[in-house]
């Protein structure tokens, strides 16, 4: 991971929130997850937490026999995170997959991927850290973002992304490391979360039209999709 951007204030700048308002929707999906899948984690730990959000937002919602740890690298996201520890609910300021002998019913890495440098090793390492992984991955490879380039730049300035995926490049990557896919399904923040301008909400009308029609085919063509995924 790039850690300049992280460990020394760069993005909190650029993201001063740390995307804390989009936690409880991401909780949903992967509460839904866990739930087609029929597992009841007791522990469940989050690889770049961020704010800790994502954690306190499942921490309300999941039984209270669950305990929640988060692991972030950069100073200032581990700083926000201490506002919403609580028990069963803990925050390192470490490299998680530097921890020795670490395992966990269900390990989170909610949009970390595109930010490390050498993902494919992280992921090797990553594999052996629990029994499930859940992975959310933004999809920032589409038509009209390699048409228009612009979207892919703006990415990589305002949110650190280095690396793009589209659907098949993000299975391949896991099952090229290791991973077994059980389940996955596109998320749509930008249908779902509040919209930003009245262009944003305009944009969503045929964006749903065309989902509803063929999901793979709106996703591959328009992007700004992500796609959640269970692994062992």
């Amino acid at each position: 991971m790039s850690r300049v951007m992280y460990a020394e204030g760069a993005y909190l700048k650029k993201n001063p929130s740390w995307h804390a308002e989009d936690s409880a929707w991401k909780a949903k999906q992967i509460i839904n997850i866990l739930n087609q899948n029929n597992i009841h984690p007791k522990s469940v730990v989050e690889v770049g937490c961020g704010c800790g959000e994502i954690l306190n937002q499942l921490h309300l919602h999941m039984p209270e026999d669950t305990v929640f740890i988060g692991y972030e690298i950069s100073p200032q996201a581990f700083e926000l995170c201490q506002q919403r520890k609580k028990k069963r609910l803990n925050f390192h300021l470490k490299d998680f997959v530097q921890e020795k002998d670490a395992s966990y019913d269900v390990v989170l890495c909610i949009d970390v991927l595109e930010h490390t440098e050498d993902y494919l090793s992280f992921l090797r390492r990553l594999r052996e850290k629990g029994k499930y992984k859940i992975f959310h991955i933004p999809l920032d490879l589409s038509v009209q973002t390699v048409l228009r380039s612009s979207p892919i730049l703006k990415v990589w300035d305002d949110l650190g992304h280095i690396h793009y995926f589209n659907k098949e490049i993000a299975i391949e990557a896991l099952k090229g490391t290791g991973y077994q896919i059980l389940d996955y399904f596109y998320t749509s923040g930008s249908t779902d979360l509040p919209a930003k301008s009245f262009k944003s909400w305009l944009t969503r009308i045929p964006r749903k039209i065309m989902f509803k029609l063929n999901k793979d085919i709106t996703v591959r063509i328009l992007g700004r999709y992500s796609l959640l995924l269970l692994t062992k």
